[in-house]
């Protein structure tokens, strides 16, 4: 007589308003190990409901974020980046189990991540606009540099963690809101990233974390209140 053992599968939550929920979805993406065709996890493929819930929350955080001096909010992303430093090859190794490139690459990667979180450490300086008097006789001209409010990245699957810091660290920083679509294919990193931030107690609702495919992509295209959307992909 022999018994089956199952070993259940992880179904990846949504980070919405600083909590982790369960998205609404009636149909999941598998998560395979490249290299030995393990399944991973499960990504649930979102639907515009987990699109309006993030959006929502990003938009009511956005006043008070956007009036939190950039001093202020990048002290979020110094702790951020010692997170990252203290996990990167917990990370990296992630990177590698979903995305299939050498630990070495995974950890190249992170380190570029981290490299782009320094950078956005500077926004007080860099995001500082300009006084210049007489344009023409009797006239001044002043530029400032202000937030647009809620805007989303959606990124690829051959950089599960780089490209993601091209763009949410300098969105908050700048006092904007922040949605992130990973790639579905892998989440993981993702996942574990946004583990990290929680620790940094960056207030709810400034970043949120959508899981899904096509749907979450037309969702955020289409959504009303999303300002800007930074996307690298085919």
């Amino acid at each position: 007589m022999s018994s089956a053992v199952t070993t259940q599968v992880p179904e990846l939550e949504n980070y919405v308003n600083g909590a982790w929920q369960r998205a609404t979805a009636s149909e999941y993406a598998d998560v395979i190990n490249p290299a030995t065709g393990d399944l991973l996890a499960r990504t649930p493929l979102a639907s515009s409901a987990d699109v309006d819930a993030a959006v929502q929350a990003a938009a009511a955080a956005f006043p008070a974020w956007r009036r939190t001096p950039p001093g202020e909010r990048i002290q979020y992303l110094f702790k951020l980046k010692n997170l990252l430093e203290e996990n990167i090859d917990e990370l990296s190794r992630i990177i590698t189990t979903e995305n299939g490139k050498t630990f070495a690459e995974a950890k190249a990667e992170m380190r570029r991540g981290i490299e782009n979180v320094e950078v956005a450490c500077g926004i007080p300086v860099m995001m500082q606009g300009h006084v210049l008097e007489d344009v023409t006789p009797g006239v001044d001209e002043i530029q400032i540099r202000q937030p647009l409010g809620v805007v989303a990245a959606i990124t690829p699957f051959n950089f599960p963690a780089m490209i993601v810091y091209w763009f949410l660290p300098y969105a908050i920083a700048c006092g904007n809101t922040f949605i992130l679509k990973p790639s579905e294919r892998v989440p993981l990193s993702m996942r574990r990233a946004f583990e990290l931030l929680e620790k940094t107690g960056l207030p709810k609702g400034v970043v949120n974390l959508v899981n899904g495919g096509r749907d979450v992509v037309n969702a955020l295209c289409d959504h009303p209140q999303v300002r800007a959307i930074s996307f690298v992909g085919s």
